[in-house]
């Protein structure tokens, strides 16, 4: 399997960005990666006679670039060029851990959006507590959005989270004020009777946002708006709370020592609420798997970006929403 790489996207690239490609061409025997951006800074990183081909990409989309322009301007950037060889079946799929408004932009002029789908959206899998974690979906994609976008939503987090992460009859829980069915605002009451008369959906009902890490459910759709927010006030609090704690047990001699006796135990609870584990964001609802990694992304995370794009391609997860949709449209 072929996948497309966009090697200088990010904040540490391409150091980290080639460090992610070199595990992942060793623990993934069938894969071969197309690996887009500047030659000379790639090549000396690359571990030799490896099965990956290098395509020098002269131009670059900073991450101050307006998204759009971005994308119709620089046609030999490293993100454009990537896209562009799943546009042509050349990949099956690729990753970048660049500007998130110019690749959700080249997904979806160049990729192209799955038949029946009005709106992708931008899933990434959150942690948990017992270490499952759960897909939010839409995490900044479309601010806004109508029930039928979230009953699409329900539609693809659940495919996913059954043919890549192996949950069997993933729950789906509607994100809102209150678990209550009459809660919430217009879109929210709308979209669960929707949601609630598919009866192909696992649907669970209302869940809150502070159960979220609880695991109380494997998917979680909302509005692109609501879900940025989400998603960022999780990420903050995650770093706030690691802080804090790093800063306690490193005050005093006496919390030195007992951070010491528990140095095990707490590089385990920074592994089970890492982002890294996970992978990146999925644009869910595109032709062709295109994954988001994130953009503070080391060479842990950039690999289980790469790896989480080779089983969604593996599975066939755009062909088995494409059928799904198709199939609640008759």
């Amino acid at each position: 399997m072929k996948l497309a790489i966009d090697a200088m996207g990010g904040d540490h690239a391409p150091e980290q960005i080639i460090l992610g490609v070199n595990r992942a061409l060793k623990e993934l025997p069938d894969l071969d990666l197309l690996i887009f951006g500047d030659q000379t800074k790639i090549e000396p990183l690359l571990e030799k006679e490896s099965r990956a081909e290098i395509i020098h990409a002269p131009d670059l989309i900073l991450g101050t670039d307006e998204p759009v322009r971005a994308v119709r301007r620089k046609k030999q950037s490293s993100l454009v060029m990537m896209a562009e060889a799943v546009a042509s079946g050349e990949a099956a799929a690729c990753v970048s851990a660049g500007n998130t408004g110019a690749l959700m932009a080249a997904g979806l002029f160049i990729v192209g959006r799955i038949e029946g789908i009005e709106r992708p959206a931008l899933a990434p899998t959150l942690p948990t507590v017992n270490g499952a974690g759960f897909v939010l979906l839409d995490a900044g994609a479309n601010s806004d959005a109508k029930p039928e976008h979230l009953l699409q939503y329900a539609v693809m987090g659940s495919v996913y989270a059954e043919k890549v992460r192996a949950v069997s009859k993933p729950r789906v829980g509607l994100l809102n004020i209150g678990t209550e069915e009459k809660k919430g605002n217009e879109l929210t009451k709308a979209a669960y009777k929707l949601l609630s008369s598919t009866p192909e959906l696992n649907f669970i009902g209302n869940v809150e946002s502070r159960e979220l890490l609880n695991g109380a459910a494997d998917v979680v759709v909302t509005d692109g708006f609501t879900g940025n927010m989400v998603l960022k006030t999780i990420e903050g609090s995650a770093l706030s709370i690691f802080s804090m704690l790093k800063t306690a047990l490193t005050a005093s001699a006496k919390s030195k020592i007992g951070a010491l006796l528990l140095k095990e135990e707490l590089r385990g609870l920074k592994s089970k609420m890492d982002y890294a584990e996970y992978g990146g964001a999925g644009l869910f609802g595109l032709k062709a798997p295109v994954i988001k990694a994130h953009g503070s992304s080391d060479a842990n995370a950039f690999y289980h970006a790469i790896e989480q794009a080779h089983k969604m391609a593996q599975a066939n997860v755009p062909s088995i929403i494409e059928s799904q949709i198709a199939s609640g449209k008759e």
